[in-house]
């Protein structure tokens, strides 16, 4: 039998919160890898007192589950953010650095500003406060989980719009990822002007 993985905790922040001696968000990104659509950031702080139950790593949660926990916390959150980065920005970028402008735009969003940030990942981002990256941290901490909820969900809805904007990509479904819909698509209708056209995978579909 399958030992449970244990859920996030605040354990992380609690630990950079003293260090610093003020707030500390947790940032996380969705949509680095599609083939369509922006890139997504979420920043959130989070109170110990009144915490939403079963915040846990977005991929780990259902797509109801997720969306019932966006709106608890962001009515609970001390403050939480989001941001784009839009295809146009990736291109010139690079993904990397798009992902990094997200998250600057989250934060900036927030209406407290932080003194720290726990950050997914293993790349420490320039961002408006000082960084503390986690590898794995969606799965850790109880902000980066509740920021990748955030993130999750809101460019999951942009997708949806983008869908009716940009019919016959079948967007509402994968999201902009790839999928052999979307590939058949590309082939069909040619890109869109949402499509991420300097990535391989696309110039090799289209040099088909």
């Amino acid at each position: 039998m399958t030992k449970a993985r244990p859920l996030p905790t605040l354990t992380l922040e609690t630990l950079l919160a003293q260090r610093v001696d003020g707030l500390v968000c947790g940032v996380d990104e969705a949509g680095r890898g599609p083939w369509a659509g922006p890139v997504t950031a979420a920043a959130v702080i989070l109170s110990a007192d009144g915490l939403p139950l079963g915040i846990d790593d977005s991929k780990a949660l259902t797509a109801k589950r997720r969306e019932a926990l966006e709106g608890e916390i962001k009515a609970r959150a001390v403050a939480w953010g989001v941001g784009f980065a839009s295809v146009e920005e990736i291109a010139e970028l690079n993904i990397l650095h798009a992902t990094g402008l997200a998250m600057c735009r989250a934060i900036e969003a927030m209406a407290v500003e932080p003194l720290a940030a726990l950050v997914d990942g293993n790349y420490r981002f320039k961002l408006p406060c000082d960084v503390e990256t986690v590898v794995g941290g969606d799965g850790l901490s109880l902000s980066i989980a509740a920021a990748s909820i955030l993130a999750k969900t809101a460019r999951d809805r942009l997708m949806v719009e983008m869908d009716t904007l940009y019919p016959g990509y079948g967007f509402a479904g994968h999201k902009g990822y790839n999928a052999p819909v979307h590939q058949e698509a590309l082939r069909t209708l040619g890109p869109s002007p949402i499509h991420r056209r300097s990535w391989a995978p696309i110039r090799a579909l289209l040099d088909q």
